[in-house]
């Protein structure tokens, strides 16, 4: 969880959408963002704090979690379990592969800016629980 990762909130979604129906070129590719990436872990340990759960203090190399999800994907199918497995290997990949944007395209032609920060959007979500 030490990669980083790029955040945006919904509310900064909807305005990178109002820009480019409004200002965008045709076949324009907008990424937006809520401004710098941030580090997986800490902004998820963040995020679950919102909601008053503690993330915990270990972590599994990505490959024994691929593993792991790898193993319970068959045993849910084998088996004909309901829902879905606790862990999946889709759910290791977002967690473990660096994806950052760069919103540059919007905040030049478009003239982006994030409406919400990111600890506004935390805020919002501590104050909700």
């Amino acid at each position: 969880g030490r990669h980083l990762t790029s955040i945006t909130h919904v509310e900064n979604v909807v305005e990178g959408l109002v820009l480019a129906a409004a200002k965008g070129r045709p076949g324009g590719v907008y990424f937006v963002t809520d401004g710098e990436p941030v580090v997986f872990r800490e902004f998820v340990t963040a995020l679950l704090a919102t909601q008053g759960v503690q993330a915990p203090e270990g972590s599994v190399p990505a490959s024994v979690a691929r593993l792991v999800a790898a193993a319970g994907e068959t045993a849910w199918r084998v088996l004909g379990l309901s829902g879905a497995p606790p862990l999946t290997r889709f759910a290791v990949w977002v967690a473990s592969v660096e994806c950052t944007l760069d919103d540059h395209n919007a905040r030049e032609e478009l003239g982006y800016a994030p409406v919400v920060t990111r600890e506004h959007g935390l805020h919002e979500l501590r104050e909700a629980a």
